[in-house]
């Protein structure tokens, strides 16, 4: 990978993966839990579920996230000219979503956070704090993150305009605190997909407790 983008690409909180690593590609990391680079629907419920989501939260996420991103993430069925580490499979009735084309998925209407080739870029993550965050320090209330969503729209860009608010409906459910305020650690968290891991063994140390 060329310097500019080893530059571009921020480590997650948590310090302990490669600095140069694509940051999109470790958000989803998270679900593909035998490492074999894809994630299925069945992985993607999983994960869900071990984050601490409902039953039909998990399995309506399954759906959506499989079906959305899976042909985007095998694309020559586009006819596309791609390196041979782009190369997709086609179409799959089990909408399984390779995770080195991850980025072919990045939807408009978002907050830019990662660029077009899936790396972090922190002044655009700064600025959703600066701008939005205005009630509470470095914390974000469900009416600032509507603010945000509609600061983002693209015009008739109704698939991105849904992508985005369900991305951030589910952080905003799974994430906030017991005030109702969704954190700046735990926003920077869910980008690099640390907060997943931090989130499941939440989960685990509530289940052993009761």
């Amino acid at each position: 990978m060329a310097d500019s983008s080893m530059a571009a690409v921020v480590p997650s909180t948590d310090g302990n993966h490669d600095p140069g690593e694509n940051v999109l590609m470790k958000h989803v990391q998270f679900f593909d839990k035998n490492k074999d680079g894809i994630v299925f629907p069945s992985e993607t419920f999983k994960g869900f579920r071990a984050i601490g989501a409902g039953i039909l939260l998990s399995s309506l996420a399954a759906v959506v996230i499989n079906v959305g991103l899976s042909s985007k993430t095998r694309p020559h069925v586009y006819g596309l000219e791609l390196t041979s580490e782009e190369e997709g499979k086609g179409f799959s009735w089990q909408f399984p979503i390779e995770i080195k084309n991850i980025a072919l998925a990045k939807h408009g209407s978002d907050s830019g956070v990662y660029d077009a080739e899936g790396r972090f870029v922190p002044a655009k993550f700064e600025a959703i704090f600066s701008k939005y965050a205005l009630s509470h320090h470095d914390t974000l209330m469900w009416e600032e993150l509507k603010q945000m969503l509609k600061a983002n729209r693209v015009p008739k860009d109704y698939a991105g305009w849904f992508a985005a608010y369900i991305e951030w409906k589910i952080l905003y459910v799974l994430a906030k605190d017991k005030n109702g305020l969704l954190p700046k650690d735990r926003v920077r968290g869910v980008y690099d997909g640390s907060l997943f891991e931090k989130l499941e063994k939440e989960r685990e140390s509530s289940k052993k407790k009761t």
